[in-house]
């Protein structure tokens, strides 16, 4: 041990006097830290003692993509260490350090649950029963099933469902569906039912598209080192993004250089806080958009609003720039004053029973953001998880609009964190030639209704109506069949009818939830035995690439995605157009040549593969979302029909009017607060009266390391409840309690704790379903307790608009 440390600490000391003494330009001048070895010195660490570090990464799907410094002792992985280049100086060079999700990557490796040859379901789908298969046999199958299916129905009835288990390959990416080697496969074969929207960002993504046109950009967390104040509504990095890829690092780095003021607004409080905000304002779950209309009511009234940014670089938010065929006093300033439909001022007094925030603290709240300048606004995607979670998205993004604070450092949109990109060339997926497209979230619902989904009904896009249903369904790294899809119970009982879909076939790691649905299950490698590039995430204004070189040898049975999918298309007869005569490693190389192509300044391969990782700095300091639109809005014009911001949006006026909508479902053509199902208030609260609301967990990503030991004893699930609702039902903390209502029953122990605001109560997502014969959940799932309703405009997932009892087992 003693010869490991001293020959580890003997390199680094060696590399970065190499790193020194090239010369080259430096990361703070927005160029890569340099790495080129000697022609002697081509093994990254010296094979000492039989000891090798190679360089791997954590692709999951957290926001962050971390490296990771794979120790191997004859071909095992014995431990595992973090990115140690550069000084680590913040906005110079700083380390993308690994959280303990990484760094517990060998037990992932070599979990017990690793998934080790083909397998075929024998039992029912969902018990989990399978007899061992070659891989000649599972893929002569696949072949013949798809074949079948295609003659029968048409390539629209294959479907790629929503995988994010691997996200941050370049080969092995898993999302967005359309960009995966699963896609590419298909489109050789006549295309696939595609889907757009995500579990993570539906309502926020269609919802805010219609404000600043396309996704809603963000200004980088680093570039709150020009701010003053920042608010984050629902936007928790210290969870969601706790790596050192992530932004929580950054967020204190930027803070303690402005001293800017920290305002978290969260129905819990997070770890964001955790003593280091100035103020948390507590808020009842689903009404941010209330509390948006009274702080604009203050703003409007005090004359706090920016009148000259409104009046040019937007539409609808007076008479003034309000567009002709709009209703008369059919503004925004209307809508707010009480003067619109629906004759309301939306005073602070009126948004204190709404939201459970007492007036005067919205008033003071509303003159910090009116007074401070440049101040970051921010919200994550927790607030739009909901049924009316486009009103929401659209609502928090005007505190920003009405102030003037887009386009400039310091400031932002009012959407979620944005960054710089490396230009680098992903894998090519072909071109798709099936033109429907389904919401994501009702994948279930094309199971058995497919023929019946319509446009105007259900948000079908690129049709006016779905032809056939789903027959086949594809589940790449994935644990959405079941896991972290809603209302696990209707779920279950739709996949296990198999006359309806007639074969899922799920290429994974472990024996997760959803695997226990597969017709055909398929063990993949994980990025620990493999090469690939790992990318699409930022730290703060620095973006970088990942060289994940493969580290041992693949366990058991398992193949690469890229090798069993060459398989089956040598068996579907479209080999050579699907592999274009390379290997995964060719391909890499082929991929990495138009990098550099585009981007001169990257190290050549092997010098890459040495360095591991590749840093590049925004050259422009900060990234700022819409700097341009609003340096020149003529010549740099949004995306939509007008060009400007948009508070009032003509095409929503439409939508309102043409779509098929329930009593309780809302769209508008400004952003409003409305209630919709599941909301504070509803009448339903007399059977279930807590607002249940999910959270993500520093314990998992989502699901993935959900199967870890080590990190669930450290962090265990609990349902989080506060102690004026414990009381009454006798709960203390760490009882066992049943949270149910119609959809299902979840056992698991309460947490009993201030953080949570009394009324609700929060569970955090991503457990691993565990129920028997009675369908109980004792892992706490919360997608038992979740509906599969909708939300009306961008027909996504509800997942924090549940309502439910508790009571002590």
């Amino acid at each position: 041990m003693k010869n490991r440390i001293k020959n580890m600490i003997d390199y680094d000391i060696k590399r970065r006097t190499l790193l020194k003494n090239t010369g080259l330009a430096t990361i703070a001048a927005g160029i890569s830290l340099p790495f080129s070895p000697k022609a002697e010195e081509k093994s990254i660490v010296p094979d000492t003692d039989g000891e090798k570090v190679i360089w791997s990464a954590c692709t999951v799907n957290c926001g962050s993509r971390c490296p990771l410094r794979m120790h191997v002792v004859d071909g095992q992985i014995t431990y595992v260490e973090s990115d140690n280049t550069g000084t680590d100086t913040y906005g110079v060079d700083n380390q993308i350090r690994a959280c303990l999700r990484g760094r517990s990557m060998r037990q992932r490796v070599y979990n017990p649950d690793r998934l080790k040859y083909p397998m075929k379901r024998v039992g029912k789908r969902g018990e989990g029963k399978f007899k061992k298969i070659s891989w000649d046999e599972a893929l002569t199958e696949i072949a013949g099933s798809l074949k079948r299916i295609i003659r029968d129905y048409g390539n629209e009835a294959v479907y790629l469902n929503y995988g994010t288990g691997t996200l941050g390959g370049t080969i092995t990416k898993s999302w967005p569906p359309g960009g995966t080697l699963v896609a590419r496969l298909m489109n050789c074969c006549g295309g696939y039912l595609n889907h757009y929207g995500d579990y993570s960002t539906a309502q926020i993504a269609v919802g805010l598209n219609y404000t600043y046109g396309g996704w809603a950009d963000g200004n980088d967390t680093a570039d709150i080192a020009n701010s003053k104040l920042v608010v984050l509504f629902g936007n928790n990095p210290a969870e969601t993004r706790m790596s050192g890829g992530g932004i929580t690092y950054h967020l204190e780095q930027a803070r303690e250089r402005s001293n800017a003021k920290l305002i978290v607004i969260d129905p819990r409080y997070t770890d964001t806080g955790a003593g280091r905000e100035d103020e948390w304002i507590p808020i009842r779950p689903g009404t941010d958009a209330a509390l948006v209309a009274a702080i604009a009511y203050v703003l409007i009234t005090e004359d706090r609003v920016d009148q000259p940014f409104l009046d040019k670089y937007c539409v609808g938010y007076d008479e003034k720039t309000l567009p002709d065929n709009a209703p008369k006093n059919g503004h925004y300033k209307a809508y707010i004053l009480g003067e619109g439909n629906d004759g309301i001022a939306k005073t602070p007094d009126w948004a204190a029973q709404i939201t459970g925030i007492p007036a005067d603290k919205i008033i003071k709240l509303a003159r910090e953001i009116g007074s401070t300048k440049p101040c970051y606004i921010s919200q994550g995607w927790g607030p739009q998880r909901r049924s009316n979670g486009e009103l929401i998205s659209r609502a928090i993004a005007m505190l920003p609009i009405l102030t003037g604070n887009v386009g400039i450092n310091g400031g932002n949109s009012g959407a979620r964190e944005g960054g710089y990109r490396i230009p680098f060339v992903r894998m090519p997926t072909l071109t798709n030639p099936v033109q429907a497209s389904i919401p994501m979230f009702l994948w279930t619902d094309a199971i058995i209704r497919g023929a019946e989904m319509t446009a105007t009904k259900d948000g079908i896009r690129g049709v006016e109506k779905l032809t056939v249903p789903i027959k086949f369904v594809w589940n790449y790294a994935s644990n959405c069949l079941v896991n972290q899809h809603s209302e696990i119970n209707r779920t279950h009982e739709i996949l296990q009818d198999d006359k309806q879909c007639e074969m899922i076939v799920v290429i994974d790691n472990h024996m997760t939830s959803s695997a226990k649905y597969a017709d055909i299950l398929l063990p993949d490698c994980t990025a620990s035995e493999q090469m690939d590039f790992c990318m699409d995430a930022s730290a703060g204004n620095m973006n970088y690439v990942i060289f994940a070189d493969q580290v041992i040898q693949p366990q058991f049975e398992c193949r690469n995605i890229y090798d069993m999918l060459s398989d089956l298309a040598k068996h579907m007869g479209v080999e050579q157009q699907f592999t274009e005569g390379r290997s995964q490693e060719e391909w890499l190389r082929h991929l990495y040549q138009q990098s550099r192509e585009n981007l001169p300044e990257l190290p050549h391969f092997e010098d890459f593969r040495q360095m591991g990782i590749y840093k590049k700095h925004d050259p422009q300091g900060f990234h700022v979302a819409y700097r341009q639109f609003r340096q020149d809005p003529y010549n740099n014009p949004l995306s939509t029909p007008s060009g400007k911001i948009e508070i009032y949006s003509e095409q929503l006026a439409d939508i309102a009017q043409t779509w098929i909508l329930q009593k309780d479902e809302v769209i508008d053509p400004l952003p409003i607060h409305v209630d919709s199902f599941e909301h504070y208030g509803d009448p339903l609260m007399e059977k279930f009266p807590l607002q249940l609301s999910g959270f993500h967990y520093k314990a998992r990503t989502h699901s993935t390391y959900g199967n870890v030991e080590l990190i669930k004893a450290a962090c265990p699930q609990e349902i989080w409840i506060n102690p004026l609702d414990a009381a009454p039902r006798k709960i203390s903390n760490g009882d066992i309690v049943r949270i149910f209502n119609d959809r299902g029953e979840v056992r698991i122990n309460a947490k009993v704790t201030p953080r949570i605001i009394p009324g609700v109560v929060a569970l955090s997502e991503g457990a691993w379903y565990m129920a028997g014969a009675d369908k109980i959940d004792h892992s706490g799932c919360i997608n038992v307790l979740t509906t599969q309703r909708p939300s009306p405009l961008a027909k996504g997932n509800p997942q924090h608009s549940n309502l439910v009892q508790i009571e002590k087992v």
